[in-house]
């Protein structure tokens, strides 16, 4: 409730006192009445739901309160100075002063029944404020996040980037402008809500002492962290108070200074680039002298208006789209950028004309630009990755050399996965040469469902662009990737979304004769036989080819295995197509290749860790076998060092193998001190094989770090926790996985329920359910089609199908292709079957496709209205995730509160838990 709205209400009671006085009762004395109603106002009231006086319940508004958000006894002297300490006073965001101790005049002034009002919208309004959760978990929250680590282009030196703590909700409530599917702050002419550091250490690998990057402003806040192509500096983008700057450091000094007294545009994509001399950046500017931004006009000029003659021209549900002219112009105006070219002294040469501009790349030899422009006519159903966009090649002045495409609006590309637009995509320079175009055409209509032998073809050109563009291989699945090499090698992945099939090829880009050699071939879903991905090396012009020795290439990957993953290090042999394995990660540690310092004698860079030692960088001899520590980040949180955790294994009632983590609080003894409350996490995921369904998915040696999100918090507030166990859907054959998603979900988490009580770790009666996004959507379906659970928490999901009409997650098929699957799987549709505690939470700014708020706002009208017990949390100016300080507090508190009273402390209730509702298919 706003402040505004309270003072209404009492200045409309100050005005009518007089036939008020009657209705004073309502609060000093309770209801005059012989059938008072359910929730009465009265004195020594014992309901939580009451105001009385003498309540003990945070959600009480009396005399003698002691909750932050109660109205306790502090207010004194006349009504007026009363009135002004309730809606002037408050001691904290959202906290309300209280006024008592002057009954007998607020009620001479006719104010009883205001009040009454005024402490019933307070108590059941969500005027509490922000609260905090207890400090244990607030600890957590508050744990210092550990350096993101970037290695030089001779790996000689370490850059650790140090991301802040959680911001303040004030950071969050800076302006914002939501245009074509990107928000954008305008102070700064950057995106919001960007992530960034607040500190650059450099560390060399051999040792020595680390240095702190100086110079910069305090507190900076700092974004586009990127190394020279020599090694000898990074630039980067800080953030002032009112526009982004382009900086650099000199790795000798460790000192950073402001490279031009102009601001960086970075609203539409990455702002600058290096060139290959390490002497100058390409970068967008804001055009100089540059005028207000354009005023939306007090008078409408007119409808806006849409039209469609006839084509199909479907779109998922996207957020923050363009909705009017003027949305148009705010476009426009905060993504024109000024194209130039800044030397590291300082001076400036504009390349073209300002426009719009996604992106400008140099090319390896820093002679051109391939610079991608945005232009009209917009599009209100789409957003800006659809717009039109011209592709071209600029020289060194910024003059048009070459056009590779002038792409039109794309609205009508298909919804099914692996639908593309047509014409040129993905077009990039190629990394091992000065400079060549390379890109894809799709050769389908970019349909996946037309029938073809030849779905992308891949296409070069070389500089100075005048030729024919020249195949390098044709693709009967839709186009991944390329890595390339050189001349005699490169690699290109292709995908297909119905088969979940990939495969990767090696083709000689220099060799026109040569014919594609397949390398791999298999199923994505397939963890246990993931090949990995190939290794690379920087090159002296700042780009990145494939890492390659002797006719080898060297793989990494998180080597999935039924004891868990056990990341390795491979070698492919490119004649015989075999791999020789070099190096794996041994119990008990998990340990990750990085990077390969050195080819001939086997030195890696790793990252370390285990359940109780926190992640650290390490030198590792592979053929000496020995272990040099690098980094020495501490654990951020040793309270957790002692956390138990198992990778456990059970089995569904169709025999597909599960598996989940689970956790139990420091110190816990089964024996001694029985089940405890359980809060188990999840996010269902869709499979076309039951054999990939049951493979393992984590490992019993990760770390035990606990994120401001996660459902390992509650460890230290007496509860055990199952994190992740596996909900698969499967669809094998011509089946898809979601027309029998309802009985495939409540099977899963029957087997994970029945296999925790069965450990004696957990109580049957007090397990409850979680998840975030379409793990929200999973716990209100869990609580709608089964008694599993006690509670639910149900975190920015989304509840009703029909509003997502052209897919969602893995589901192709449309509402109106498959309309028994919507209404089946949409909760919303089956509400009057919750008959468990569900708190909703969600973001008000919520920016992801299809959980738009109003999800979350239509599913507690319909729970309220069906009499279920429910709670719905709108988060201010939070978006899918939440970040601020403020809200991540409050989050914890809530589902702390939740969790407490309707699971932790919760009677024991009849039937016996764990029997299914009546479960239908979907199908």
């Amino acid at each position: 409730m706003h402040t505004s709205l309270f003072r209404a209400v009492f200045e409309k009671a100050i005005r009518f006192r007089g036939p008020l006085l009657a209705m004073e009762g309502l609060f000093w004395g309770g209801w005059r009445s012989e059938n008072p109603p359910r929730s009465p106002l009265c004195k020594g009231g014992k309901k939580s739901d009451e105001l009385c006086e003498g309540g003990r319940d945070s959600g009480v508004l009396c005399e003698g309160g002691r909750d932050s958000g109660v109205l306790c006894r502090i207010g004194s002297g006349t009504p007026t100075n009363a009135l002004r300490t309730l809606w002037l006073g408050g001691e904290s965001p959202g906290a309300w002063r209280a006024v008592s101790n002057c009954r007998g005049r607020l009620a001479g002034w006719g104010v009883g029944f205001a009040l009454s009002l005024f402490c019933t919208a307070f108590a059941f309004g969500g005027g509490a404020g922000y609260r905090m959760p207890p400090k244990a978990i607030a600890d957590l929250i508050d744990a210092p996040p550990t350096p993101i680590v970037s290695l030089s282009p001779d790996k000689s030196v370490m850059l650790l980037m140090q991301p802040p703590a959680l911001p303040s909700i004030d950071e969050l409530a800076q302006p914002e402008l939501r245009l074509a599917g990107m928000r954008i702050n305008p102070r700064t002419n950057g995106r919001s809500r960007s992530r960034y550091y607040n500190r650059l250490t450099l560390k060399a690998i051999e040792g020595g002492a680390e240095r702190v990057i100086g110079g910069l402003p305090s507190n900076p806040r700092i974004q586009y962290v990127s190394w020279s192509p020599d090694g000898k500096r990074i630039a980067f983008a800080l953030i002032t108070k009112n526009r982004y700057e382009l900086w650099t450091a000199d790795i000798a000094t460790a000192r950073a200074r402001r490279v031009v007294d102009r601001a960086l545009n970075a609203a539409y994509t990455r702002p600058f680039e290096w060139v290959s001399d390490s002497a100058s950046i390409v970068c967008k500017l804001v055009p100089a002298n540059r005028p207000p931004p354009p005023q939306a006009p007090e008078t409408p000029t007119g409808p806006t208006i849409q039209e469609n003659m006839g084509k199909a021209a479907p779109a998922r549900t996207y957020q923050d789209l363009l909705a009017n002219a003027h949305d148009e112009d705010l476009f426009d105006y905060y993504t024109t950028s000024q194209v130039a070219r800044v030397s590291l002294d300082g001076a400036v040469t504009h390349l073209g004309k300002p426009g719009v501009v996604r992106t400008a790349t140099p090319s390896p030899d820093g002679r051109y630009i391939l610079a991608v422009t945005t232009h009209r006519p917009y599009s209100y159903i789409v957003p800006a990755s659809r717009f039109p966009r011209l592709i071209e090649v600029w020289d060194a002045t910024g003059k048009t050399v070459h056009t590779v495409a002038d792409l039109p609006l794309a609205e009508e590309i298909p919804v099914a996965f692996g639908a593309v637009r047509i014409g040129p995509r993905s077009v990039e320079w190629r990394a091992d040469t000065p400079a060549t175009l390379v890109w894809v055409e799709a050769q389908d209509g970019g349909d996946p469902n037309t029938k073809a032998d030849v779905r992308d073809r891949m296409l070069t050109l070389r500089a100075p662009f005048d030729a024919t563009p020249r195949t390098l291989i044709e693709l009967g699945q839709r186009f991944e990737g390329y890595i390339w090499g050189d001349d005699s090698l490169a690699i290109v992945s292709e995908w297909w979304w119905k088969t979940r099939n990939q495969r990767v090829w090696r083709i000689k880009p220099g060799d026109a004769s040569s014919s594609p050699e397949l390398l791999f071939d298999y199923s994505w879903e397939d963890r246990y036989n993931d090949p990995g991905s190939p290794m690379t090396r920087r090159t002296e012009r700042g780009t990145h080819v494939l890492l390659s020795d002797g006719g080898k290439l060297f793989y990494r990957g998180r080597g999935a295995s039924p004891e868990g993953d056990r990341p390795f290090l491979d070698a492919l042999d490119l004649a015989t197509k075999k791999s020789e394995r070099l190096w794996r990660s041994k119990a008990p540690y998990y340990e990750y290749a990085i990077d390969l310092l050195d080819v001939d004698a086997l030195k890696m860079l790793s990252w370390r860790e285990s359940p109780t030692e926190s992640p650290n960088y390490f030198i590792r001899d592979v053929k000496r076998d020995r272990l040099t520590k690098v980094t020495e980040f501490p654990h951020p949180s040793p309270v957790m060092a002692d956390v138990q955790k198992e990778l456990i294994r059970y089995e569904r009632a169709d025999g597909v193998k599960l598996t989940g983590t689970l956790y139990l609080p420091p110190g816990y003894d089964a024996e001694r001190d029985g089940p405890l409350p359980m809060l188990m996490w999840a996010y269902p995921q869709e499979f076309k094989s039951a054999d990939a369904a049951g493979q393992v998915t984590d490992s019993p040696y990760r770390f035990i770090r606990v994120s401001t999100h996660s459902p390992l918090l509650w460890l230290v507030h007496g509860y055990a926790v199952l994190d992740d166990p596996s909900l698969p859907i499967v669809g094998e054959g011509d089946e898809e996985p979601n027309d029998t998603y309802v009985p495939q979900l409540v099977a899963g988490a029957k087997a994970a329920v029945e296999e925790v009580v069965r450990r004696g770790v957990a109580d049957r009666d007090r397990i409850a359910i979680g998840g975030h996004s379409y793990g929200a959507f999973m716990s209100a379906n869990l609580l709608a089609w089964s008694d599993l659970f006690r509670a639910g928490i149900a975190r920015s999901g989304a509840y009703n199908r029909t509003l997502t009409p052209f897919g969602f997650q893995a589901e192709e098929r449309t509402f109106w292709e498959a309309p028994e699957i919507y209404f089946g799987m949409s909760p919303f549709m089956h509400a009057e079957l919750i008959d468990e505690p569900l708190l909703l939470i969600h973001g008000q700014a919520d920016n992801n496709s299809g959980t738009f708020p109003m999800q979350s706002e239509r599913f507690y009208h319909a729970l309220k209205g069906l009499g279920a017990k429910v709670r719905l949390v709108m988060l201010p100016h939070e978006s899918h995730g939440y970040r601020a300080r403020e809200s991540v507090m409050h989050m914890a508190w809530e589902m702390t509160e939740w969790l407490d009273r309707n699971v932790k402390n919760a009677p024991t209730r009849e039937p016996v838990m764990g029997e299914s509702k009546s479960v239908k298919s979907t199908g």
